[in-house]
């Protein structure tokens, strides 16, 4: 990836000269001071960001949405269910993404209209519409993250306090959220896991009762499991709990 980063510059920069007869005169990568403020970038280091950004969406989607959180769940829900690779990872991720994408649909719509759309009409130069992007989801870090977490990474990061969320940096809020969600995640499978375990407890007992000590408990209360799992409506009520789990702020 980083190679093909490096292919796409030189080639940029090698069009410079081309595009710049083009233009009059003008350079290809240029920068320019706006009268009203701010900075125009010119198309080809434009183009440049968006495919080193584009790299950076698998960090974005685990680091500040719902996916992480999400995830974790559904596979520690797997583990507890004791069926293996069913679902598969496939599954489980397609699962994941659509939920995400259900949860985070307010966020999107706020950062698509602060910044992606004003962006795209001309009325909004990159950098601004950038950071307008980013305050949709700082908004919903803010409303998801744990306190103490919050204040560990900003003792880390060498400051006291901040006056107000609007000041709490980006990668120290990103890191404190990350850490949040893992918390969050484990303490939900937890709970998942505790209604199985009985169960694997329970058909144990009844074999060493039964002086059946070599058949392994696991292969007789999987069957018991599934069955729990599917009478409560167990996936209807994992997704439903997970959605109805996080905050957006704003909403």
């Amino acid at each position: 990836m980083k190679r093909a980063l490096t292919l796409l510059a030189i080639l940029l920069l090698c069009a410079g000269p081309a595009l710049a007869q083009q233009q009059g005169g003008l350079p290809a990568v240029t920068v320019t001071n706006l009268p009203q403020g701010g900075q125009q970038w010119s198309v080809s280091l434009q183009v440049l960001l968006l495919m080193s950004a584009i790299t950076l969406l698998p960090a974005a989607l685990l680091a500040m949405t719902a996916f992480t959180r999400i995830i974790i769940v559904m596979a520690l829900l797997r583990q507890a269910l004791g069926t293996g690779a069913t679902p598969s990872n496939q599954v489980l991720i397609g699962l994941s993404l659509f939920l995400t994408a259900f949860v985070m649909a307010p966020v999107l719509d706020r950062a698509w209209a602060a910044g992606i759309a004003p962006y795209l009409d001309g009325s909004l130069p990159l950098d601004a519409a950038f950071s307008a992007a980013l305050e949709p989801f700082r908004g919903f870090m803010l409303a998801n993250v744990r306190e103490n977490d919050l204040m560990l990474f900003t003792r880390l990061a060498g400051v006291e306090s901040w006056a107000s969320p609007e000041e709490v940096r980006f990668p120290v809020l990103v890191a404190a959220f990350l850490t949040s969600e893992l918390r969050t995640a484990f303490e939900i499978g937890f709970l998942l896991f505790v209604p199985f375990v009985v169960i694997d407890l329970v058909v144990a007992s009844i074999l060493m009762s039964m002086g059946m000590m070599m058949m392994s408990p696991m292969l007789v209360s999987a069957p018991f499991k599934i069955l729990l799992f599917v009478l409560v409506d167990g996936w209807a009520l994992v997704v439903g709990s997970l959605a109805a789990s996080f905050k957006v702020a704003g909403t």
